[in-house]
């Protein structure tokens, strides 16, 4: 049941399940809202949320024209949902401008509150935010209701599987309701019902499923995203004020977006093709020009934005591995394209040398250890290779020498690609490389390398000292799974297994 989610999860990028997430919220909302399990008028609901939609998406396209970006419907769409959910629905036309208000506030933040192409805070915390301090209304985040919270459950437990930042979302939530207990005993209220109050009756969850989670806003690595989810639980607790001052869920994310911006890479690049290399069966090479040079650690990935015509279900945004190294001038991109792609790689596909894409959300903990003398076992599978060249070509241009082994998995010797670097690598470095092909009726004749899975028994033949390497898994999600499991069963320490993974491929 689990690989059967996984797999649907696979094939919807993050932003898709957002917006199918908020837009089932809103659903099941106006529902209960018909049967008077919510006290909200049905049609009121649905006109607010279309009546955001619409202003969100306009002013979105103005923006964007004015600053000369493409303009990403995806998340305008999605702003304007949370706003939805956040903002309780109009109770008569007076309260128009107000909700109008709010979504142009947080769609022109995003434009007008960013600095070398990021945007700062998270929009439609903003917005909320602003409109408090300015015309003293606020959101009064009523998706927070008893009977609303199985569905925010529910479907935040699936973003948090897909996002793969369960940690994040874990501190926010401990800091939170700690902070509410600590402060509830302080002030000599009843635990119990501060403890109901937070959990059963407040927007904590949705918060920590959409608000904390938004990606352009979050720190890029585990620890700071840790310490990012501790400091917004810590503000998000009803307690929490500066006087007769409370601050609330969406000054608590605008004050937690101020300390991850500065934490954050801040680049956000316009990229113009340079190259694309077929590089044997379906795989492709687009090597891009960046608008300045770019530093990042090997192994670290972007979010890669391509607008495009009649976009599928999958959308104009993609995140992938730089196969390229900070060594060189370039940005490289290791993609698949299958016989029947979506409409964004057949959109990169479709590039020629005046094309651009943009390029930010640069992140990833999947880097080289610190500590040159560590061992290094790489397993790869199929593409999963990229983050490996990327990593393999800083080490020769440096000329750095490590214990590394490479395991490298493909279908067939054509799937086999960037070998000219492992194989220099093993010259100059001394770095091993065992190849394998896992197509048993495509071997040719000639093959002198291994056949088949990388199993237990070709890890231990080739690296005796295995419990005492880092083991490294990049490649599709069941591959990355199974190997995890394998590798603890053979008693490496969790603490020495690393994935790749980024959240919408």
């Amino acid at each position: 049941m689990i690989r059967f989610i996984d797999d649907w999860l696979n094939r919807t990028t993050m932003y898709r399940l957002v917006a199918y997430y908020l837009a089932f919220l809103i659903a099941v909302a106006t529902a209960f809202s018909v049967v008077h399990v919510l006290p909200y008028d049905p049609f009121a609901l649905l006109f607010t949320t279309g009546f955001l939609i619409a202003v969100s998406w306009l002013t979105n396209t103005i923006f964007a024209k004015a600053y000369g970006v493409p303009a990403n419907i995806e998340s305008a769409y999605i702003s304007a949902l949370i706003l939805a959910l956040i903002i309780t629905p109009l109770t008569g036309y007076s309260d128009l401008l107000f909700i109008g208000w709010m979504a142009v506030l947080a769609m022109a933040s995003k434009y007008i509150f960013a600095i070398r192409g990021k945007h700062i805070f998270n929009p439609v915390a903003f917005g909320a935010a602003v409109v408090a301090l300015t015309v003293n209304q606020t959101a009064s985040w009523w998706v927070g209701t008893l009977p609303m919270l199985p569905f925010v459950l529910a479907g935040g437990i699936l973003i948090v599987r897909k996002i793969r930042h369960p940690g994040m979302v874990f501190s926010f939530l401990v800091a939170a309701i700690l902070t509410t207990l600590v402060l509830s005993i302080g002030a000599g209220d009843s635990v119990a019902n501060s403890l109901q109050q937070i959990v059963f009756t407040s927007p904590l969850l949705f918060f920590a499923f959409i608000i904390l989670t938004e990606p352009m806003t979050m720190p890029p690595t585990q620890m700071l995203q840790g310490i990012y989810g501790a400091v917004v639980g810590v503000l998000f607790s009803p307690q929490v004020h500066l006087g007769s001052f409370y601050i609330t869920p969406e000054l608590a994310i605008v004050m937690g977006n101020l300390f991850s911006y500065l934490v954050s890479p801040k680049d956000k690049l316009m990229l113009q093709l340079k190259a694309k290399v077929h590089l044997g069966s379906d795989l492709w090479d687009f090597i891009f020009v960046p608008s300045r040079k770019l530093s990042y650690a090997p192994g670290q990935y972007m979010e890669w934005t391509l607008p495009h015509p009649d976009p599928d279900s999958r959308g104009y945004r993609r995140f992938f591995t730089l196969a390229s190294s900070p060594t060189e001038n370039s940005l490289r991109l290791g993609v698949r394209l299958p016989s029947d792609p979506s409409s964004y790689k057949q959109a990169l596909l479709d590039m020629n040398g005046n094309s651009v894409i943009a390029a930010a959300q640069l992140a990833g903990d999947f880097t080289l250890p610190h500590d040159t003398r560590q061992k290094i076992a790489l397993i790869a599978g199929g593409i999963g290779i990229t983050p490996y060249r990327s990593m393999i070509k800083y080490l020769l241009d440096k000329n750095e020498k490590r214990s590394i082994t490479l395991f490298y998995a493909a279908r067939t010797v054509d799937d086999l690609i960037y070998k000219e670097v492992f194989d220099q690598a093993r010259t100059k470095l001394g770095i091993k490389t065992f190849y394998t092909l896992t197509d048993t009726m495509s071997v040719p004749a000639t093959w002198k390398g291994m056949i088949g899975r990388i199993n237990v028994r070709m890890i231990k033949a080739a690296i005796p000292d295995y419990r005492d390497r880092v083991f490294y898994l990049s490649g599709p999600n069941m591959m990355v799974a199974d190997f995890e499991t394998i590798l603890l069963q053979m008693g490496v320490n969790p603490r020495h297994i690393k994935k790749d993974y980024f959240p919408g491929f």
